[in-house]
C-alpha cells in the first residue's frame, strides 16, 4: 500500500495526504503559503467564532483570507447553537470561496467549551448532529448535489470514564459530513500524556469507508506520520504541533514515505522561509503584528543551526524586519 496517496473530500480532489491542521494564533495564511510550499496538501484555518462572524467581527473576516497558493482550502468554525451555526456558514461562504468548512468540536479550552462548543460537542453527540445538520444544509447540502464539504475534527471523549468518539463519530456521519478527524486524546488530557492512535485505528474500522478518517496528534517528525499510517489505516494525516515554526515537515515526510528517506533542509533554505512568511505576513496585518508574532516563530526557524541559541537571545528582541535582516543576513550570504 502507498503510505502517501490522493485524498476525496466530498468533491473535493487532493493530490497527496499530508495536511495542516487549524492552529489557534499560528494557522494564519502567510504560514499556510509556506507550507503549501513545502508539500501540505490540504490546510485549515485557525477556528473563527460563528458568533463573532455572526456580529460582524472585522479581525474574524481577515482569519478566513485563502493564501494565494492555495488551492483548496478549509475554514473552521466553532459554535454552540446550530441557528448560529447555519448563519455563521452563510457568512463564510459569503465571504470565501474555501472549499470546505470544519466544525471543531475537539477544542479542550474552557472558555470554548462553556460556550457549548469545542470538546463540549464530542461530549454530547444529539447536539454534534443538530449542528453538524444545520452547517450540512446551510452549506447546500450533500456535495453531489453541488454542496460544499463539511468536516468534523472530534476529540475520543470528556475524559478517561466518558469516552464518546463513536457516539460523535455517528452523529457526524448521520448529519452528513464528508469527513472526520480525530484528535484522540480526551478534553480532560489537553494536550498533555498521549494520543490513543488505538482509538485512531478503531474509528477507521468503524466509519469503513463511508467517508476519510484522518488523525492528529503526537505528530512531530516524519517517522511519526508515517507509523499513524502504517498502524491506523488512516486516509490522511494532519500536522499541528509539529508544523508549528517547521513546515519543512511536509516536505521531508513526503520524502519519506515516497522515497524513503530524507535529508535535513540547509540553515539557509529555513531562515529564507522564515523571511517570507514574515514579508507575507506584514502585508497582511502590519510590520509591527508581524515581528512581534515572528519572534517564536523564527526561534523555531533557527533550531538546528550553527549558533542557533545566541540568534535566539536576539530574536526576543526583534521589533521591525531590519532586526530580523541584522540577525540573519550573514547566514543567508
Amino acid at each position: 500500500m502507498n503510505l502517501y496517496h490522493p485524498v476525496r473530500i466530498g468533491n473535493i480532489e487532493l493530490k497527496g495526504n499530508l495536511f495542516l491542521a487549524p492552529v489557534a494564533g499560528y494557522s494564519d495564511s502567510a504560514f499556510r503559503s509556506v507550507c503549501i510550499e513545502n508539500g501540505a496538501c490540504f490546510t485549515y484555518t485557525e477556528m473563527v467564532s460563528a458568533e463573532a462572524l455572526v456580529r460582524n467581527n472585522q479581525k474574524t473576516e481577515i482569519l478566513m483570507g485563502r493564501a494565494y497558493n492555495e488551492k483548496a482550502y478549509a475554514v473552521q468554525i466553532f459554535g454552540g447553537q446550530e441557528e448560529i451555526m447555519e448563519e455563521a456558514t452563510h457568512i463564510v461562504l459569503e465571504k470565501t470561496n474555501c472549499e470546505c468548512i470544519d466544525i471543531n468540536c475537539g477544542c479542550p479550552v474552557p472558555k470554548i467549551i462553556k460556550s457549548g462548543a469545542g470538546s463540549e460537542l464530542t461530549r454530547d453527540p444529539e447536539k454534534l448532529y443538530r449542528i453538524a445538520s444545520a452547517v450540512v444544509k446551510a452549506a447546500g447540502g450533500n456535495p453531489k448535489d453541488g454542496g460544499k464539504a463539511v468536516t468534523v475534527k472530534i476529540r475520543s471523549g470528556w475524559d478517561k470514564p466518558h469516552i464518546t468518539w463513536k457516539e460523535a463519530a455517528q452523529a457526524a456521519l448521520d448529519a452528513g459530513v464528508s469527513a472526520i478527524t480525530i484528535h484522540p486524546r480526551t478534553r480532560a488530557q489537553g494536550y498533555e500524556g498521549h494520543s490513543d492512535w488505538n482509538i485512531l485505528k478503531e474509528l477507521v474500522e468503524f466509519v469503513d469507508s463511508r467517508v476519510p478518517v484522518f488523525g492528529s496528534g503526537d505528530l512531530f517528525k516524519p517517522e511519526d506520520a508515517k507509523k499513524m499510517l502504517e498502524e491506523t489505516s488512516a486516509d490522511a494525516v494532519m500536522f499541528a504541533r509539529g508544523a508549528m515554526g517547521n513546515p519543512f515537515i511536509f516536505r521531508d515526510t513526503t520524502s519519506l514515505l515516497t522515497q524513503g528517506s530524507y535529508e535535513p533542509l540547509p540553515a539557509d533554505f529555513r531562515i529564507k522561509t522564515g523571511f517570507a512568511e514574515l514579508e507575507r505576513l506584514a502585508a497582511e496585518t502590519s510590520e509591527k503584528h508581524a515581528c512581534l508574532e515572528m519572534r517564536k516563530r523564527f526561534s523555531a526557524y533557527s533550531k538546528g543551526i550553527p549558533n542557533g541559541a545566541a540568534l535566539r537571545l536576539q530574536i526576543v528582541h526583534a521589533a521591525t524586519i531590519k532586526d530580523y535582516h541584522d540577525i540573519f543576513d550573514d547566514l543567508l550570504r
